[in-house]
């Protein structure tokens, strides 16, 4: 509904972490059951639905001036190099804050080869 305006209305600050990234995204009015976090392979989309309190728009309902914006909106973020298992969420007055942590590099165990 709101396209490229989205990350407009879904404001994000990602901080590094020692083990990994924080994800903090300002999501206010929102109920924890209206936002959605789903993950696809290296991407982590986040939605967010919000619904016209109004049950039927009859013209302007009186309204001077309507700011508040309703419909639903997404943001998408690579997760490349992150440990999906580990990504936990909270959702705290408006604020739904991700905590990422990044995986841990494989390391090849070392190993002899037979020489036939």
């Amino acid at each position: 509904l709101y396209g490229k305006h989205a990350k407009n209305l879904m404001k994000t600050d990602i901080r590094e972490k020692e083990d990994g990234y924080e994800l903090a995204v300002d999501l206010p009015g929102f109920k924890k059951e209206d936002i959605n976090i789903d993950i696809d392979k290296d991407c982590l989309t986040i939605s967010a639905e919000r619904k016209s309190e109004e049950k039927e728009d009859k013209g302007d309902n009186g309204f001077v001036r309507r700011e508040r914006y309703y419909g639903s909106f997404s943001r998408s973020f690579n997760i490349k190099g992150i440990d999906t298992d580990g990504i936990t969420a909270e959702y705290n007055d408006g604020v739904l804050t991700l905590t990422m942590p990044e995986k841990t590099p494989e390391v090849p165990a070392a190993r002899r080869l037979e020489i036939k």
